[in-house]
Protein backbone atom coordinates (compact mmCIF):
# COMPACT_ATOMS: atom_id res chain seq x y z
CA UNK A 1 0.00 0.00 0.00
CA UNK A 2 1.49 3.35 -1.03
CA UNK A 3 1.55 6.35 1.25
CA UNK A 4 -0.63 9.30 0.27
CA UNK A 5 1.51 12.42 -0.21
CA UNK A 6 0.62 15.47 1.89
CA UNK A 7 -1.58 18.02 0.13
CA UNK A 8 0.12 20.89 -1.64
CA UNK A 9 -0.40 24.20 0.15
CA UNK A 10 0.57 27.81 -0.34
CA UNK A 11 1.72 29.51 2.86
CA UNK A 12 1.64 33.30 2.72
CA UNK A 13 3.51 35.75 4.96
CA UNK A 14 0.46 37.97 4.81
CA UNK A 15 1.06 41.21 6.69
CA UNK A 16 2.71 43.10 3.83
CA UNK A 17 2.15 40.76 0.88
CA UNK A 18 1.15 42.75 -2.23
CA UNK A 19 0.07 39.70 -4.26
CA UNK A 20 -2.57 38.04 -2.09
CA UNK A 21 -5.31 38.41 -4.73
CA UNK A 22 -3.04 36.80 -7.33
CA UNK A 23 -2.28 33.94 -4.95
CA UNK A 24 -5.98 33.24 -4.42
CA UNK A 25 -6.69 33.17 -8.17
CA UNK A 26 -3.83 30.78 -8.93
CA UNK A 27 -4.70 28.56 -5.96
CA UNK A 28 -8.35 28.33 -7.01
CA UNK A 29 -7.34 27.44 -10.57
CA UNK A 30 -5.12 24.64 -9.21
CA UNK A 31 -7.65 23.77 -6.47
CA UNK A 32 -5.05 24.13 -3.72
CA UNK A 33 -5.24 25.39 -0.16
CA UNK A 34 -3.90 28.81 0.85
CA UNK A 35 -2.97 29.71 4.42
CA UNK A 36 -2.48 33.44 5.02
CA UNK A 37 -0.56 34.09 8.23
CA UNK A 38 -0.45 37.51 9.88
CA UNK A 39 -0.04 39.31 13.18
CA UNK A 40 -3.28 41.22 12.73
CA UNK A 41 -6.61 40.28 11.23
CA UNK A 42 -7.55 41.42 7.74
CA UNK A 43 -10.09 40.24 5.23
CA UNK A 44 -9.53 37.13 3.19
CA UNK A 45 -12.00 35.67 0.71
CA UNK A 46 -14.67 33.42 2.14
CA UNK A 47 -13.69 30.27 0.29
CA UNK A 48 -13.13 26.67 1.42
CA UNK A 49 -9.54 26.74 0.10
CA UNK A 50 -8.52 29.90 1.99
CA UNK A 51 -7.65 29.91 5.68
CA UNK A 52 -6.48 32.87 7.74
CA UNK A 53 -4.21 32.31 10.74
CA UNK A 54 -3.71 35.25 13.09
CA UNK A 55 -0.77 34.74 15.43
CA UNK A 56 0.29 36.82 18.41
CA UNK A 57 2.03 40.13 17.81
CA UNK A 58 5.21 38.66 19.27
CA UNK A 59 8.45 39.16 17.37
CA UNK A 60 8.65 36.62 14.51
CA UNK A 61 5.42 34.86 15.56
CA UNK A 62 4.15 34.70 11.97
CA UNK A 63 7.56 33.58 10.72
CA UNK A 64 7.73 30.87 13.38
CA UNK A 65 4.28 29.57 12.46
CA UNK A 66 5.09 29.48 8.74
CA UNK A 67 8.51 27.87 9.25
CA UNK A 68 6.90 25.25 11.48
CA UNK A 69 4.37 24.35 8.78
CA UNK A 70 6.72 24.55 5.77
CA UNK A 71 7.51 21.27 4.03
CA UNK A 72 8.34 19.83 0.63
CA UNK A 73 4.64 20.02 -0.27
CA UNK A 74 4.48 23.81 0.23
CA UNK A 75 5.15 26.97 -1.69
CA UNK A 76 5.90 29.81 0.72
CA UNK A 77 5.42 33.42 -0.37
CA UNK A 78 7.50 35.91 1.61
CA UNK A 79 9.85 38.85 1.16
CA UNK A 80 11.62 37.96 4.42
CA UNK A 81 15.04 36.48 3.60
CA UNK A 82 15.53 34.84 7.00
CA UNK A 83 12.10 33.21 6.83
CA UNK A 84 12.87 32.09 3.27
CA UNK A 85 16.04 30.40 4.55
CA UNK A 86 14.14 28.55 7.27
CA UNK A 87 11.50 27.37 4.79
CA UNK A 88 14.10 26.24 2.23
CA UNK A 89 15.74 24.17 4.96
CA UNK A 90 12.33 22.54 5.57
CA UNK A 91 12.16 21.59 1.88
CA UNK A 92 9.62 24.19 0.71
CA UNK A 93 9.78 26.15 -2.51
CA UNK A 94 9.97 29.85 -1.65
CA UNK A 95 9.00 32.85 -3.78
CA UNK A 96 9.31 36.57 -3.15
CA UNK A 97 6.23 38.64 -4.09
CA UNK A 98 8.25 39.91 -7.06
CA UNK A 99 8.38 36.37 -8.46
CA UNK A 100 12.04 35.88 -7.62
CA UNK A 101 12.62 32.39 -6.23
CA UNK A 102 14.75 31.91 -3.16
CA UNK A 103 17.02 28.89 -3.66
CA UNK A 104 19.58 26.98 -1.66
CA UNK A 105 22.26 28.30 -4.03
CA UNK A 106 21.31 31.97 -3.62
CA UNK A 107 20.08 32.30 -0.04
CA UNK A 108 23.53 32.54 1.56
CA UNK A 109 24.55 35.56 -0.51
CA UNK A 110 21.12 37.14 0.03
CA UNK A 111 21.51 36.79 3.81
CA UNK A 112 25.03 38.28 3.62
CA UNK A 113 23.80 41.22 1.52
CA UNK A 114 20.97 41.79 4.01
CA UNK A 115 23.48 41.92 6.88
CA UNK A 116 25.76 44.34 5.02
CA UNK A 117 22.82 46.63 4.19
CA UNK A 118 21.63 46.54 7.82
CA UNK A 119 25.12 47.58 8.97
CA UNK A 120 25.26 50.40 6.42
CA UNK A 121 21.80 51.67 7.43
CA UNK A 122 22.78 51.51 11.11
CA UNK A 123 25.82 53.67 10.40
CA UNK A 124 23.71 56.15 8.40
CA UNK A 125 25.44 55.41 5.09
CA UNK A 126 22.42 54.09 3.20
CA UNK A 127 18.86 55.32 3.13
CA UNK A 128 15.90 54.09 1.13
CA UNK A 129 14.38 50.74 0.59
CA UNK A 130 13.43 48.35 -2.14
CA UNK A 131 12.20 49.54 -5.53
CA UNK A 132 8.45 50.17 -5.77
CA UNK A 133 6.36 47.12 -6.60
CA UNK A 134 5.54 47.12 -10.32
CA UNK A 135 3.19 45.50 -12.83
CA UNK A 136 6.17 43.53 -14.14
CA UNK A 137 6.78 42.19 -10.60
CA UNK A 138 3.13 41.11 -10.37
CA UNK A 139 3.29 39.37 -13.75
CA UNK A 140 6.60 37.67 -12.91
CA UNK A 141 5.10 36.49 -9.62
CA UNK A 142 2.05 34.95 -11.32
CA UNK A 143 4.27 33.01 -13.72
CA UNK A 144 6.65 31.88 -10.96
CA UNK A 145 3.83 30.73 -8.66
CA UNK A 146 2.12 28.80 -11.43
CA UNK A 147 5.42 27.13 -12.41
CA UNK A 148 6.22 26.21 -8.80
CA UNK A 149 2.80 24.62 -8.33
CA UNK A 150 3.10 22.66 -11.57
CA UNK A 151 6.52 21.36 -10.42
CA UNK A 152 5.07 20.29 -7.08
CA UNK A 153 2.13 18.53 -8.70
CA UNK A 154 4.49 16.57 -10.97
CA UNK A 155 6.76 15.45 -8.13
Amino acid sequence: MSEVPPPIRILVDGDACPVKDEIYKVAWRHELAVVVVSNSPFRVPVHPLVRRVVVSDGFDAADDWIAGEASASCVVVTADILLADRCLKAGAQVLAPTGKPFTGNSIGSQIATRAIMADLRASGDVVGGPAPFSKADRSRFLSALDAALVRLKRS
